[in-house]
C-alpha cells in the first residue's frame, strides 16, 4: 500500500467535503424544522450523497473513456477547479462552485433540502466528484487503492454526518470565527493538493514529457 496515495486520498477527502463548513449551512437550510425532522433530512442528505459519489467512482471512469478525455487532461482541469474551490475558502466565503446565491435562497423555500441542495451540490458537488474522479483513475484500478479511496470518503461522509447533526451546538461552540479559521487552514491544503494534481497532470502530459 502506497502511504502516499493513502495520505492524498484522506486529506483530498476531508478537504473538499469540507464538514465544519457544512455546519453553517446545514443550520441555515434545517433550521424550521423540528429537531426529528432535521436529523431524517441530514440521514437523507449524506445517503444521497454517498450514492452520487459512488455512482461516480464507478461510472465516471467509463465516462470519461467515452468522451475521449485523458487522465492528464481530467487531472489538470480538476486540479484548476479544486485551486477555485480553494481560493474561496481561503477568504471564507461560500464557494460559488458548490452553490449560487440563487440556490441558497431556493433552498431556504425547499420543502426537503436533503437531496438538494445538502447532499448536492454542498456534499457531492463539482468539486467532490471530479476528486472521486481523479483518485479512481489514480488507483489505475488497483483493488487496494480503490479501497483506499472508498474508505477515505467514508470516514469523510461519516465526518460530515456528525457534525451535521450536532451542527446547531457546533455552531454555537465553535463559533463563526472558529468555523473560518478551519475553513481557510482546509483551504490551504486543497490549494496545495489541487497545484499538485496540475502538476502531474503536466507531468504526464506527452508532449511535454519529451
Amino acid at each position: 500500500m502506497d502511504a502516499r496515495f493513502v495520505a492524498t486520498a484522506l486529506a483530498t477527502a476531508f478537504t473538499i467535503i469540507d464538514p465544519i463548513g457544512m455546519i453553517p449551512m446545514t443550520v441555515a437550510a434545517t433550521a424550521r424544522f423540528s429537531p426529528d425532522r432535521r436529523k431524517q433530512i441530514i440521514d437523507q442528505a449524506v445517503i444521497v450523497a454517498a450514492v452520487v459519489m459512488l455512482f461516480m467512482g464507478v461510472v465516471g471512469r467509463l465516462i470519461l473513456e467515452y468522451l475521449g478525455i485523458t487522465l492528464p487532461a481530467f487531472m489538470i482541469a480538476g486540479g484548476i477547479l479544486l485551486f477555485l474551490i480553494a481560493i474561496d475558502m481561503l477568504f471564507a466565503r461560500p464557494t460559488r462552485a458548490k452553490s449560487t446565491q440563487a440556490e441558497e435562497q431556493e433552498a431556504v423555500a425547499n420543502e426537503n433540502p436533503a437531496v438538494f441542495p445538502l447532499a448536492v451540490p454542498m456534499i457531492a458537488g463539482p468539486g467532490t466528484i471530479a476528486t472521486v474522479l481523479l483518485l479512481v483513475n489514480l488507483s489505475h484500478r488497483d483493488r487496494l487503492d480503490l479501497l483506499v479511496v472508498l474508505l477515505a470518503y467514508t470516514v469523510a461522509l461519516a465526518v460530515t454526518w456528525l457534525c451535521m447533526r450536532g451542527s446547531a451546538l457546533l455552531q454555537r461552540v465553535i463559533g463563526t470565527t472558529g468555523i473560518n479559521v478551519t475553513t481557510r487552514l482546509l483551504g490551504i491544503i486543497l490549494a496545495a493538493l489541487a497545484v499538485q494534481f496540475v502538476l502531474n497532470g503536466l507531468g504526464q502530459t506527452p508532449l511535454l514529457r519529451r
